[in-house]
């Protein structure tokens, strides 16, 4: 037991430090747009992201965390616990230098892509290529492309549809009375199911729209129609309906934020859990229970993370790809909510932070190809390919390191 002590301390030192590489980069998308289109300050953004993903991670965040991140590579493979414990600090010391380094750049890359990097990383320098299950890697790099499309055709659609039902309507201002509800009260099913989906862990798509998306439509839709017909605050359209999405966007970017931290919480705490199972069990069990301390471990660097450095990140996805207004932005947030819960659905390998930036692309290609800021958006492609490989590489140079002077 002593002997393992200082390897999960300095474990424990690293889980927090990848959960506030986390809460810099992956967590700030959750308001980027929020910010982007002038509806909190990024003050505001700051503060709203850090409690929400505290809350998320700490009372939504999974009690089971797998040992070996999404089966990426074969445990079985591994006989020696102090494998276990020099391959979590690696892939949690390179994920984190890699987070850190894309942050500095305001790069959105995918956490989750950093860890798995890191985990193949040192699976290939303790037992090969063999140990890796490359067919969940297959699924890695579709995911690069299939996200961003997908996010993007979504919200060029949305986009599309809102600007007609509302904009290019003979009556813009009685058009909308009639359809933001509409478009608030999809947005309300969307954003309900997800939370049974991927907040509560709930398996059954039917059920969720049934107990909790349809519901919270119906009440949505009954308390927003009257209040918009009441309180419209402006004759004109334009002014009008974005004050009105403006309100609804700080809803939607909060929760974005709430599940963010209760599912990708387990990317920094998975590997702090894994040690912290051979530190007081002797032994690595496939599922190790985590310990409320660990989650809370996880959601108080996630946010730090947002607060310290988070403002990189949300000034390119908010600002520098497309310029944003309110209803893009809810456009956005409602656009990829959807796709990522129609993918959990399918089992299709999605991306939320690719996803987020796609659809950020899909509402500037409605205003046209001028209106994105296309070197930004090759720079963040760029570093979603390398992503991978080169915490992969850092992770197997450490892991290296860790094994001659362990």
């Amino acid at each position: 037991m002593s002997e393992v002590d200082p390897w999960l301390l300095i474990t424990i030192i690293l889980g927090f430090a990848m959960a506030w590489a986390i809460g810099a980069n992956d967590a700030a998308n959750s308001m980027s747009t929020a910010v982007g289109a002038n509806a909190i300050t990024p003050k505001q953004a700051v503060i709203i992201a850090g409690v929400l993903e505290f809350i998320g991670a700490y009372f939504f965040g999974k009690s089971v965390t797998e040992t070996i991140r999404s089966g990426i590579i074969d445990p079985a493979r591994i006989t020696d616990p102090n494998v276990l414990i020099y391959g979590s600090i690696a892939a949690l010391l390179a994920a984190t230098l890699w987070l850190v380094i894309a942050t500095k750049f305001g790069l959105p890359v995918s956490t989750t892509h950093s860890i798995i990097g890191g985990i193949v990383g040192y699976g290939i320098v303790y037992a090969g290529t063999a140990i890796v299950n490359w067919g969940k890697m297959t699924q890695v790099v579709l995911s690069w492309i299939i996200s961003p499309i997908i996010g993007a055709i979504m919200a060029f659609l949305v986009f599309r549809a809102m600007t007609r039902s509302i904009f290019e309507t003979g009556d813009p201002v009685r058009s909308a009375h009639l359809w933001s509800p509409f478009w608030i009260s999809l947005a309300a099913i969307v954003i309900a199911t997800m939370f049974y989906n991927k907040v509560l862990h709930g398996s059954d798509l039917r059920t969720g729209v049934m107990l909790y998306g349809l519901p919270a439509g119906v009440v949505t839709f009954l308390v927003a129609y009257p209040l918009i017909k009441l309180h419209f605050p402006s004759d004109d359209p334009l002014v009008g309906v974005e004050s009105i999405f403006k309100r609804v966007q700080v809803i939607t970017s909060g929760y974005v934020a709430l599940a963010h931290g209760a599912n990708d919480v387990a990317n920094a705490i998975g590997p702090v859990a894994a040690v912290y199972a051979v530190a007081s069990m002797g032994m690595a069990g496939m599922k190790v229970p985590v310990p409320r301390w660990i989650l809370a471990l996880g959601g108080l660097g996630i946010a730090v993370g947002v607060a310290t450095y988070g403002y990189r990140v949300i000034e390119t996805v908010g600002k520098r790809i497309t310029e944003l207004t309110n209803t893009r932005g809810f456009t956005i947030d409602f656009s990829a909510a959807t796709v990522v819960l129609i993918a959990s659905w399918l089992g299709l390998p999605i991306s939320t932070t690719h996803t987020v930036v796609g659809a950020v692309v899909g509402v500037g290609l409605a205003r046209g190809v001028k209106a994105i800021n296309k070197d930004i958006v090759i720079d963040i492609i760029i570093s979603w390919f390398v992503t991978v490989p080169v915490a992969a590489l850092i992770s197997a140079a450490i892991f290296k390191i860790l094994l001659l002077v362990g």
